[in-house]
């Protein structure tokens, strides 16, 4: 079981996420390309993991009793490698080579060519079934590392992810935990007009997986969520994490635009000013 996240932890994380937030602004800024909502979005829930959550060893990204945290929708690397960065699996001056040739920080996620990344991925509904592969492979070895999946709701629009679905809940994988990021938008529009995924609790549900729902911004009520997944037998989990695209960057927010492009100099330049703005209030509500 976690640790309970005390205030002053709370603190911590939260600014962590906000400057997780500019370095994305900053990251894709140098790029020139690259996703903006997505990563914003899941800044609360990749700093809850990579400083909270996950029992991991950034000088031993192979440890073999590490948590694997898998990306399934990889083009919102963005924000996994800031995390990384920050938790010192390499240095965030290696941040600004984001997309550039011959950069372990890909577009999409690389596996090959940055430790602590699990897998490759861009093509989307792959990653549930490539969890299922690691929470299989934890059983058969004995081990106590729980498998962790991050997938987006636009992918659930396709069939392997619930081929995926019934084959986790027929083997109980009770150390498999999806968290799907349901922030409503995908590449052509919002998903309830692109192929409508409600009742999306309901659907999981009828599979035999435990489901809950929380916010995606609030990391308290996330990593309870996480803790309850943990104390879960004989059942998958997933968490719907419902979070806003763009979050923290008032212009970027719930704007499905922002998908899958970067900011220019004045938008990076706004963005990172309501960015530093939030950092103050947080600090304020904590005091």
């Amino acid at each position: 079981m976690l640790e309970e996240i005390h205030d002053e932890k709370l603190k911590d994380l939260e600014l962590k996420a906000t400057r997780a937030r500019e370095l994305v602004i900053e990251t894709l800024l140098e790029a020139g390309s690259g996703h903006s909502a997505g990563p914003l979005g899941m800044a609360d829930i990749f700093i809850a993991f990579y400083f909270h959550i996950l029992n991991h060893d950034p000088k031993n990204p192979f440890w073999t009793d590490r948590d694997r945290l898998v990306l399934s929708n990889g083009h919102i690397c963005p924000i996994r490698y800031v995390a990384m960065a920050m938790a010192g699996y390499f240095p965030a001056a290696e941040l600004k080579t984001l997309r550039k040739i011959n950069s372990r920080l890909q577009g999409h996620p690389h596996r090959s060519a940055l430790p602590g990344v699990e897998t490759t991925s861009g093509p989307l509904g792959e990653g549930i079934s490539q969890s299922i592969g690691m929470a299989l492979a934890g059983r058969l070895d004995k081990k106590d590392y729980h498998v962790y999946c991050i997938a987006s709701d636009g992918e659930h629009q396709e069939g392997n992810t619930w081929e995926a679905a019934m084959f986790a809940a027929k083997n109980k994988l009770d150390n498999l935990t999806v968290i799907i990021d349901r922030n409503n938008i995908q590449i052509d529009g919002y998903t309830e007009n692109v192929m409508p995924l409600e009742f999306l609790r309901s659907k999981y549900e009828a599979f035999n997986w435990f489901v809950q729902d929380v916010d995606g911004h609030n990391i308290r009520a996330f990593t309870e969520a996480v803790n309850q997944a943990q104390a879960v037998h004989q059942k998958p989990s997933v968490i719907i994490a419902h979070t806003i695209p763009g979050k923290g960057v008032d212009f970027m927010e719930n704007k499905f635009e922002w998908h899958g492009k970067p900011p220019n100099e004045e938008e990076a330049k706004k963005a990172l000013k309501e960015l530093r703005t939030l950092e103050g209030k947080i600090i304020s509500e904590h005091q």
